[in-house]
């Protein structure tokens, strides 16, 4: 069996998000979205909401008959903290999976993918371009978008953004 790690802050998860994970869906036979607590960045939301609202949209792809998405047995939402290497190795993944939105994505993640392989070469990392529709979508700006209260929808599910919608309309 094939195991892929999709690691990622999902602060908040977003329809670019979605479309990665159901791509690496079909190339692997089980994802491990992996919410990553260690992070440089301030999240708005607590790791524990994060992994929630993750799960929530799965739940929803699979209702909304997505493609690949039928059997969530296949996807396995965790939180993790420390090296995704390591995490990766625990979790007996032997790829990660990496969504690339523009050329300047692309040198941190080479970056980072060669430090990965130089500390567990038996995990390789997979770069999946972003599809047109989302390779400008950033969980960044819709954040933003969201707190200048801009309309999401286009960028995340209802879900999510009824979520980002509490969390700024309490920051008010």
């Amino acid at each position: 069996m094939r195991i892929g790690i999709y690691p990622g802050t999902f602060d908040p998860i977003t329809i670019g998000h979605v479309d990665i994970i159901q791509r690496a869906l079909m190339i692997i036979d089980k994802l491990v979205i992996a919410v990553a607590a260690d992070i440089p960045k301030t999240p708005i939301f607590s790791i524990k909401k994060r992994a929630e609202m993750v799960e929530a949209e799965m739940r929803q792809q699979k209702q909304s008959g997505a493609k690949y998405f039928d059997d969530l047995k296949r996807i396995e939402v965790v939180s993790f903290t420390g090296l995704l290497v390591e995490f990766a190795a625990k979790k007996k993944a032997s790829v990660i999976i990496r969504g690339l939105r523009a050329i300047s994505d692309f040198e941190y993640e080479f970056q980072m993918a060669a430090i990965n392989s130089k500390m567990n070469n038996d995990i390789e990392t997979v770069f999946l371009p972003a599809s047109e529709q989302t390779q400008f979508i950033s969980s960044r700006f819709v954040k933003e978008i969201s707190r200048l209260g801009g309309d999401v929808s286009s960028f995340v599910s209802p879900h999510v953004g009824k979520n980002l919608k509490s969390y700024f309309s309490g920051k008010k």
